[in-house]
């Protein structure tokens, strides 16, 4: 009988794949490898958060709006209240703020399950006020105006009262570089996300003030949120914050000057903002 030898060219069903497998990965290694001769870096993983500076860039000296803001010695501050990409413990909305009051963190939400936090100090108007709000109004080096209550326990602070003009920015400006104006619904809260100069405040809870940050990193949070951002506040990331019935908290602010331009009524916290 006669017959023909094609068992050696037979090609197996698992040698196909392994033969298919390695030109796969051969086109993958040469596509990322070189072009023109110049190495090529793969594209980074999709949502994830550019690194932030190291933190002597990030608090080193600013020239700022006519203003030398000095650089933080920030070896002096508990690392857990510098600057930092996090993953995102709130579950809330990328582009949300959350004040983690118990936390003395300050989170902004970003895509892929990330967070930028940052380390807050809180007087007792921070500590007495819960709930959401909206970003309605942004101020760089803000003009600030003290509560009518405020300036009765502390006369020497009735020059800067609204009446008097406020206390014009600048790098004593309990407001610091930025500020923060929180509105609910169409009303002013008069609680403000603001800056101080008194970084070694951050982590702390303090006699007067709403949530202050180190200056550098308002200036930072500034330039990464639009207006009618919203903010939580709250006593721990997923506890409603309870204000206490035995003092009365004094707001850091009077109100938005007069003759400010504000962005129409704040909507509610809702699917519209995002």
């Amino acid at each position: 009988m006669f017959t023909t030898e094609i068992e050696p060219y037979r090609l197996s069903r698992r040698g196909f794949l392994n033969a298919a497998a390695l030109g796969a990965a051969s086109i993958a290694v040469s596509a990322c490898t070189t072009v023109g001769g110049q190495p090529v870096e793969p594209p980074p993983p999709a949502n994830v958060e550019p690194p932030l500076l190291d933190y002597a860039t990030m608090y080193a000296p600013v020239s700022d709006g006519g203003f030398e803001l000095p650089g933080i010695p920030f070896e002096k501050i508990d690392e857990r209240f510098l600057r930092q990409i996090v993953p995102d413990p709130t579950g809330q909305r990328p582009g949300t703020i959350v004040v983690d009051t118990a936390g003395h963190h300050l989170y902004l939400v970003r895509p892929g399950g990330q967070a930028i936090r940052y380390g807050v100090g809180l007087g007792r108007a921070g500590f007495e006020w819960s709930g959401d709000a909206v970003v309605q109004w942004k101020q760089k080096w803000p003009k600030w105006t003290p509560p009518a209550e405020m300036i009765a326990r502390q006369s020497e602070l009735a020059k800067y009262s609204a009446e008097n003009g406020g206390m014009p920015g600048g790098l004593t400006n309990p407001l610091g570089a930025r500020a923060l104006y929180l509105f609910e619904g169409n009303e002013d809260t008069l609680y403000r996300l603001h800056g101080s100069p008194e970084w070694y405040s951050i982590g702390k809870s303090v006699s007067s003030g709403c949530v202050r940050l180190i200056n550098q990193d308002i200036i930072d949070l500034y330039d990464r949120v639009p207006n009618k951002t919203p903010v939580i506040v709250t006593a721990g990331v997923g506890q409603e914050l309870v204000a206490t019935a035995d003092r009365k908290a004094i707001p850091i602010d009077a109100g938005v000057p007069e003759g400010s331009i504000l962005l129409g009524p704040a909507r509610t916290i809702s699917d519209s903002i995002f």
